[in-house]
């Protein structure tokens, strides 16, 4: 369990994350949405100690991120940032080999080797394993950076807004295969989401933040309300039910 204890993060005047303390569950895919400027991706880079804290405690498994030693936490959690792009002319495969550095430290060997295989063909790449990431598409690229944090096997896996620049076919490609890491390999998956849909249809647990706080914590189908809803976007949000799922459509 990733349980934060008053978290705070100020830039200057401005507070962008307010006392945050919540309990996010093992197991399972957790989505934080919010609207912009909710303190979403600056919780989530906190609590994988990618950014400093002004105040308060961030446990993983009841591990202090901040006191923790990096490898150890390393293989622990994961995670994979929205600015995720690569200067360095690397293969699919150099890339998902990576994640293996909390193990190997740059020494790959049978068992590590075996991972990179596994989580290549996780993410279907066998194909495009041995080519470079500027020669693939975003939604390729993508699969292949999160091939690296599965490689990196941890039991908390973290993305930051995971779907970005993906059109509709290859951001539910992506939501399927995170649910599928979640069911099959057991993992904890916590994703920064800006489409609520993607939300209600893929979560086991929603986190609505506002302002720097958490305006709403609870299950898909306690979340995805009109009255929920609307009140964390400031706009009116209608939720209609299809195929046991909840849709969100939105109106100004």
């Amino acid at each position: 369990m990733i349980v934060t204890q008053d978290v705070t993060k100020n830039y200057g005047s401005s507070c962008v994350v307010d006392g945050v303390t919540l309990s996010l569950p093992a197991r399972g895919v957790t989505s934080i949405i919010g609207p912009n400027g909710a303190g979403k991706s600056t919780l989530l880079s906190m609590v994988s100690r990618l950014m400093s804290m002004d105040r308060g405690t961030v446990t993983v498994d009841g591990l202090d991120v901040t006191t923790t030693p990096g490898d150890v936490l390393a293989r622990r959690l994961s995670i994979l940032r929205q600015d995720n792009h690569m200067t360095a002319r690397l293969t699919v495969r150099d890339l998902v080999s990576f994640g293996r550095y909390p193990y190997s430290k740059g020494r790959l060997t049978q068992e590590d080797k075996r991972h990179i295989d596994e989580a290549i063909s996780y993410l279907h790449l066998e194909e495009l394993a041995e080519r470079f990431l500027d020669e693939l598409s975003g939604g390729q690229r993508q699969r292949a950076f999160v091939a690296m944090v599965i490689c990196q096997d941890t039991d908390y896996v973290l993305l930051d807004e995971p779907l970005n620049n993906l059109d509709m076919r290859h951001a539910t490609g992506m939501m399927k295969l995170l649910r599928r890491a979640a069911d099959e390999l057991h993992k904890t998956v916590v994703l920064v989401l800006h489409d609520i849909n993607f939300a209600s249809w893929y979560s086991d647990t929603i986190v609505a933040m506002r302002a720097g706080k958490v305006a709403a914590q609870g299950s898909a189908a306690e979340m995805i309300r009109p009255d929920v809803l609307s009140d964390i976007y400031g706009m009116d949000i209608k939720v209609h039910e299809i195929d046991g799922h909840r849709i969100c459509l939105y109106y100004e």
